[in-house]
């Protein structure tokens, strides 16, 4: 099927009211978490960036946050409800602006298929509290030969 130009600017102009109206944001994955919240409660426990990005699936910008240039051991664990979920030994600069590893802890995040943004990803998710992390892509380095690539709003530090 061959799309008007016409009918490409309609389709165009469609996505930018549902982004405007906040239709086409999905809540966190939905499923049966071991940690819940309300969305009140929720919205009073996180910073306004991490709850969009984590109960809303945003995106911070890229370069933006600290933990892209963390590079102490640790632990990083999910913002919302403190599951560890990635250790910075399998952290690596991936050059794309947000923090990324190239595997997690075993049991910690889960995996959806998203078809957001007229494409298909896998999203990363607390296997806790079902908080959007980011995406996983399969352009990383060995051994995984994985990206995870993570939001750092949606991720606390914990030195070791």
């Amino acid at each position: 099927m061959i799309l008007s130009r016409r009918a490409l600017l309609a389709a165009g102009a469609l996505a930018g009211l549902a982004t405007a109206l906040g239709l086409n944001r999905a809540q966190a994955v939905e499923g049966d978490f071991p940690f819940k919240l309300s969305d009140a409660e929720w919205k009073a426990r996180l910073e306004p960036a991490a709850y969009q990005v984590l109960r809303h699936e945003d995106t911070e910008r890229a370069f933006t946050s600290p933990l892209n240039d963390e590079k102490r051991d640790g632990i990083f664990h999910c913002a919302g409800c403190d599951q560890a979920l990635f250790e910075s030994a399998k952290k690596y600069d991936s050059g794309t602006g947000w923090p990324s590893f190239w595997d997690f802890i075993p049991g910690a995040v889960g995996t959806s298929v998203d078809n957001s943004l007229w494409m298909t990803r896998i999203e990363v998710h607390c296997a806790n509290c079902g908080g959007h992390q980011g995406h996983v892509f399969e352009d990383g380095p060995e051994p995984t030969g994985l990206r995870y690539c993570i939001n750092g709003v949606a991720l606390r530090f914990v030195a070791a």
